[in-house]
């Protein structure tokens, strides 16, 4: 099982940034910084109370005033940046710090922010900009998504996310995602893959509550552009896992699904830490060469006892009408941090273009 990520956090973590910091603050103590750091309560922290830590203890050797601080902070951000093999994510605690101690200074903050996040990305401090100041921020963001830095173009999409993973949901964007559009749209075509992926994934959010706003738009932004292509279909992948009848007709599949599964077999009995193997043929009873994404959904029990549902993607294949497709795979049944498993009644299903084919049930024990 691999290292908890609140690891990351260890004497050569400290030993890397605590020069940098009696470089940048004058009269920086490290000794009292690292006892402010390790307290009583540090071994029991999970990693973003780990983080907030670090942030609470830098700001007891930092300027009192908010801009003077905010100027060490791009300063520290800047020679971390010029360090070779400096991994960006530990240092989350410094875009941290402009949102626990910047909201009142909307300016200086938006210039630290858009000097730190070259660094490690400010996703999760913008947020609560946003909601303070909803208009100001996203007209900041609407200029930093023509930014020539690709790390701020990534932050004016993936900041304003409105179901970005652990962070605050941007209730107002969920409901109305009209503000987004425009970052998006500077963006549909930018050259890192870096923000391209960020623009899938804003898609995406918002297709969960809005799939009719997704479709139209990237029916508009289809075929303009292959790094678009891109995009549109990345940010369509949860409305292909649901079947929706249009985005499986952008996407060029065939949405009546004639098709077959045959022998169709799967493990019966597994046991957590092992894998469930399963296997079949796929043939399609169309009358010419037509295209299919085949999936396979997995009806997880849950600790509680009731069932979630996860979808994987096998693959996307163009089928002639005679050909026969063999497909086998497995899926691990080995507990992660973020996937527990449990015993029981589990279910198998085969979806081809968003029609479930086949399914099975089987028993981890």
């Amino acid at each position: 099982m691999p290292e908890p990520l609140k690891l990351m956090y260890n004497a050569q973590f400290f030993e890397q940034l605590c020069p940098v910091l009696t470089e940048v603050i004058p009269g920086f103590k490290e000794r009292a910084f690292i006892h402010r750091v390790f307290d009583n309560r540090w071994p029991d922290l999970e990693l973003k109370q780990r983080t907030t830590s670090i942030t609470v203890a830098l700001r007891q050797f930092m300027p009192s005033e908010f801009p003077c601080a905010a100027e060490k902070i791009v300063e520290v951000s800047r020679i971390l940046r010029l360090k070779e093999k400096v991994q960006s994510y530990p240092f989350i605690f410094l875009p941290e710090y402009i949102e626990l101690y910047g909201q009142a200074d909307f300016d200086v903050a938006m210039d630290a922010i858009e000097e730190v996040t070259k660094l490690v990305s400010a996703e999760f401090a913008i947020r609560p900009f946003i909601l303070a100041y909803p208009r100001q921020t996203m007209k900041q963001m609407i200029l930093w998504s023509k930014h020539p830095d690709a790390s701020v173009r990534r932050l004016a999409s993936e900041g304003c996310r409105p179901r970005l993973p652990w962070a605050s949901r941007l209730h107002d964007f969920k409901n109305d995602p009209a503000p987004i559009l425009p970052i998006l749209e500077n963006l549909k075509n930018d050259p890192s893959e870096y923000v391209r992926r960020s623009v899938a994934n804003n898609l995406n959010d918002i297709a969960k509550d809005h799939p009719d706003l997704v479709l139209k738009t990237v029916a508009k932004w289809k075929g303009k552009n292959p790094d678009t292509q891109w995009i549109i279909k990345h940010g369509c992948r949860t409305l292909l896992k649901n079947g929706n009848e249009t985005a499986l007709q952008l996407h060029g599949f065939e949405t009546t699904s004639n098709s077959r599964i045959t022998d169709f077999a799967a493990d019966k009995n597994i046991t957590v830490g092992s894998y469930l193997n399963f296997n079949f043929t796929f043939s399609s009873d169309e009358k010419k060469k037509a295209f299919f994404r085949l999936e396979y959904a997995i009806h997880y029990v849950t600790a509680t006892g009731k069932v979630a549902l996860k979808v994987f993607k096998i693959g996307e294949y163009w089928v002639e009408p005679t050909k026969l497709l063999a497909i086998k795979r497995r899926q691990s049944f080995v507990d992660l941090t973020t996937r527990k498993h449990f015993k029981g009644k589990h279910r198998l299903a085969i979806i081809v273009n968003g029609t479930e084919k086949a399914s099975c049930n089987f028993q981890v024990k």
